[in-house]
């Protein structure tokens, strides 16, 4: 490539007709350099295997079947098998057990965690589904309106939140328990193409005081692996407790084990 980006330097020199056809002629020989390396027939092996893997029944069989012809959580497998297809270190889950029945879902959240294991693998898991967070993280980074809001270790998020908007999703989480009403976040996310000044969730967060309007928060430390975006952490900041709704909850995970997904 280094040819090309001495011309691409030089107005001068440059046709870009000419250039641009040489360039994509080069960078076409790249990748069938690559992409050849795999015949036909060892690229069908290494399907089958992947679909094999992820737990398709029959897989030489369906090999050649279409997408129609496969249920909702086939297929969620057929895409897992296509992204280990590339050996990744990182495998990024987003909302992948959406629209799937729960004992599918758990079948895929298995499926995944095997993986994991068998494949040394680190798992970005992006999802809104906090009971499948609790049983698939390590580490959680609570997101509002594009920013991390909240880290820390799973234990720490669940059993120690520390942002409103930790709270106000744990607040509005189900479990077999619960016997208060759930409360509801009230308003709606902010337009991002006009983003709000201030904090994101003040808006919606009533616990807002008037700086939360004007001035976004930094991530305050609340242990060496816990931090939180909100100005409730500053010293000078009215003490604010955790709802009881959250407490209770803490209070039942804790006597049950531990296992903030139950």
């Amino acid at each position: 490539m280094n040819k090309f980006k001495a011309d691409v330097a030089s107005a001068e020199s440059f046709d870009a007709d000419k250039r641009c056809v040489e360039i994509i002629d080069y960078l076409k020989e790249k990748a069938s350099q690559v992409v050849y390396t795999l015949t036909k027939r060892i690229a069908k092996e290494k399907a089958i295997k992947l679909m094999e893997e992820v737990g398709i029944p029959e897989a030489r069989m369906r090999y050649r079947q279409y997408p129609f012809e496969f249920s909702g959580g086939m297929r969620q497998r057929i895409v897992i098998a296509i992204a280990l297809s590339a050996n990744p270190d990182i495998l990024i889950c987003d909302e992948p057990t959406t629209a799937l029945d729960v004992t599918i879902q758990a079948q895929i959240l298995e499926l995944i965690n095997r993986l994991k294991r068998e494949h040394n693998l680190s798992i970005i898991f992006i999802t809104h589904d906090l009971g499948v967070v609790a049983n698939m993280a390590d580490r959680i980074a609570v997101m509002y309106a594009g920013k991390i809001v909240e880290y820390g270790t799973a234990e720490e998020v669940f059993y120690n939140p520390q942002h409103p908007y930790t709270w106000a999703l744990l607040s509005s989480m189900p479990d077999l328990d619960t016997n208060e009403k759930l409360d509801a976040i009230p308003g709606t996310p902010p337009n991002m193409i006009y983003p709000p000044v201030g904090d994101a969730f003040a808006e919606r967060n009533k616990y807002a005081m008037e700086i939360d309007f004007e001035m976004q928060p930094p991530m305050y430390e609340v242990s060496p692996t816990h931090y939180a975006a909100t100005w409730l952490l500053h010293p000078n900041a009215p003490k604010v407790e955790i709802p009881k709704i959250i407490t209770e909850r803490i209070r039942r995970m804790k006597e049950r084990g531990g296992n903030h997904g139950e």
